[in-house]
């Protein structure tokens, strides 16, 4: 299961487990809480430069972007990249007073998830403060770290996927492994 979001670093997560990450026969999901409607060229980091699998059928999609739900974009070039997997789309709307973690964990184990990717966006006060855990915590009121928060407590692998630029790799956070890096 990819956590679907109109970000970069959801893209990347993407890009990720399409290339390290899905086997032929796999069953891919494509996870969004929330609202999907307000994304802007959200696939343009992950199809601006087509992979070996893809060919030059990733770049002709960039330019339908803008044109229909990044879910659907997701899909599509998950089809192109892998077309023997099986890809499903699963939305479900943000709870008032439930963190998107605590939905996305919910779910994950519901779904009998195997390895749950999410794209990570770090910055240098998160790793040296840390994240706020829910019900409660001494080191303040900062919004919790989805990605840290779902590595922790998941009970099925969770890998934290930075993308380091177009050629330059992953960083990968999991339980076991902080900052491992993966070259691409």
């Amino acid at each position: 299961m990819v956590v679907a979001d109109p970000t970069q670093e959801s893209a990347g997560a993407l890009q990720y487990a399409l290339s390290k990450e899905i086997l032929e026969n796999d069953e891919l999901i494509l996870f969004n809480v929330g609202n999907s409607n307000s994304w802007r060229n959200t696939l343009t980091t992950f199809l601006r430069r087509p992979s070996r699998s893809s060919g030059s059928a990733a770049a002709s999609i960039e330019g339908s972007l803008g044109h229909a739900d990044f879910l659907e974009e997701m899909k599509n070039a998950c089809k192109l990249a892998k077309p023997k997997v099986r890809v499903r789309v699963e939305k479900v709307a943000l709870i008032e007073g439930k963190e998107k973690a605590s939905i996305i964990l919910d779910h994950s184990k519901a779904l009998g998830v195997d390895v749950l990717v999410i794209g990570q966006r770090r910055s240098l006060s998160t790793i040296i403060l840390g994240y706020r855990r829910p019900g409660g915590s001494t080191r303040g009121t900062k919004p919790i770290d989805t990605a840290e928060y779902l590595i922790d407590k998941s009970s099925c692998t969770c890998v934290g996927v930075q993308k380091k630029g177009q050629n330059g790799g992953y960083l990968l956070n999991t339980k076991t492994h902080k900052n491992f890096w993966l070259l691409a």
